[in-house]
């Protein structure tokens, strides 16, 4: 079982998020106050951070200090378990997966982001907070 590491959130598109410590997660939406919430299939951006191990050693400290871009930061959850279709509990939302990675950005954070980030469709809200567990279901 996993854990909630940080949660991020933006009300711009293309900039660095800022961390809160809760938040309220909208079915069919996103994240409450996050401007990639919509009626799409990337409401929701997770990173486990288990792929910053496959980050080239000349962009891992750009990538560490970059700020966080994606929604939700998590650890222990098997990378194989968090593939597209997989359904994830997120505190007490859940997410379907249904895109790994997008197009390729190069510098910062996004760099590992738009390879390795889980992005997905919110199918159960509710509220979700640093420290919460995360489960496949």
């Amino acid at each position: 079982m996993g854990k909630v590491l940080s949660i991020n959130i933006s009300s711009v598109k293309g900039v660095v998020k800022d961390q809160v410590d809760k938040v309220n997660v909208i079915e069919n939406w996103g994240l409450e106050g996050d401007a990639h919430a919509g009626n799409w299939n990337r409401q929701v951006s997770i990173l486990p951070v288990e792929v910053l191990d496959q980050v080239p050693l000349n962009k891992k400290e750009e990538v560490l200090l970059g700020g966080y871009t994606e929604n939700f930061t998590i650890s222990g959850v098997p990378l194989q378990e968090l593939e597209v279709d997989a359904v994830i509990r997120i505190g007490k939302a859940e997410v379907k997966i249904y895109q790994i990675g997008k197009e390729h950005k190069e510098h910062g954070r996004p760099y590992i982001v738009s390879r390795q980030a889980r992005f997905g469709k919110v199918v159960k809200g509710g509220k979700v907070s640093i420290g919460d567990e995360v489960l496949v279901l």
